[in-house]
């Protein structure tokens, strides 16, 4: 286990060092390097706990006991900006923290103004001055990691659908990796409520040391990154959703609400989206997004997507991708 220990401790480093240096670094480079460093850092400190160094030196003890508060949001906010373009974290994404430096804040007394020798006693449990702290410590550290996975999956269900709303094409826009990614770290979480609810609830005692568990899924999660990490970071950066400039038309069939035109308007537009999609073919161009179908019919974007999700009630993807499948 040591040996497995290190190889992790060591690659999360290394890959977040390659993050770093690496040229044109996305958002999403920045916030998976610093979620490889705290990775590493939390194996460390459990490495050290492993070989007997925190007895050694006590004033290492819980310096990373409220690290796995941060796994959840760091998922969180990579699998976010993974689907955004944005440059710079937003404010109140900080946000998602308050609950690990509450934690740390809740330890000040422990890390500044206990001796060498309590600390030592209260890691071997002869002191039980944070016990109902370590409780609540690990309660809110499951709900956490359990519900950023949901919510990073719920991201790139989302995510998924505005693709199929304006691209013809899956190339480029895959979001397995993510969905891994999200399933890595919920399997984790899931992992560790089974072990604590077994060993704690109902007195099972393994016959191993079940922290092995939630640690090999850990470092299966740095090897993971990088076997296919960096080839695929940044995998959403050159396919961002289509958006109005200045020069399109912010047209929709909202401005044909009170004249009740709204179904003779449809009507027409579908007709000649049809005629030009017989004619033209434009499905045949394999990057097709609805951008580009709208372009070439002169309305907007917006329009183009209400009128084939009213008409043809299927979404941009599925509709192009019809005539695709007659075609061949």
């Amino acid at each position: 286990m040591e040996v497995i220990l290190i190889s992790g401790i060591f690659l999360s480093f290394f890959i977040a060092f390659l993050l770093l240096t690496k040229k044109n670094k996305a958002l999403t480079d920045k916030i998976l390097s610093i979620w490889l460093t705290i990775i590493g850092i939390h194996l460390l400190g459990y490495y050290f706990n492993l070989i007997g160094c925190w007895q050694i030196y006590p004033h290492l003890i819980g310096t990373t006991v409220p690290f796995p508060l941060l796994h959840g949001p760091m998922l969180f906010l990579y699998t976010l900006y993974s689907l955004r373009n944005d440059q710079k974290v937003r404010t109140i994404d900080y946000l998602h923290f308050i609950p690990a430096i509450a934690a740390y804040l809740y330890m000040f007394n422990f890390f500044f103004f206990y001796t060498t020798e309590e600390k030592k006693m209260l890691d071997r449990g002869e002191i039980t001055d944070f016990s109902v702290f370590a409780l609540v410590l690990l309660v809110v550290i499951l709900i956490s990691g359990i519900s950023y996975s949901i919510l990073s999956y719920q991201l790139t269900r989302k995510h998924q659908r505005k693709i199929d709303n304006c691209f013809s094409y899956n190339e480029g826009i895959n979001i397995k990796w993510l969905h891994n990614c999200i399933l890595s770290i919920g399997a984790l979480f899931f992992s560790a409520i089974i072990i604590v609810v077994s060993r704690d609830a109902f007195g099972v005692q393994f016959s191993f040391n079940a922290d092995y568990i939630i640690y090999l899924i850990i470092i299966g999660f740095v090897f993971y990154i990088g076997y296919f990490g960096i080839k695929q970071e940044n995998i959403f950066t050159n396919n961002s959703m289509p958006t109005n400039s200045g020069t399109e038309k912010a047209e929709s069939l909202e401005k044909y609400k009170n004249s009740g035109m709204v179904k003779d308007v449809a009507s027409k537009l579908y007709a000649t989206l049809l005629k030009t999609m017989d004619e033209q073919k434009p499905y045949l161009d394999p990057q097709l997004s609805l951008s580009r179908l709208a372009k070439l019919l002169d309305i907007s974007p917006n329009l183009l997507s209400q009128i084939i999700n009213q008409e043809a009630q299927v979404n941009f993807h599925d509709f192009v991708n019809s005539y695709k499948f007659q075609e061949y």
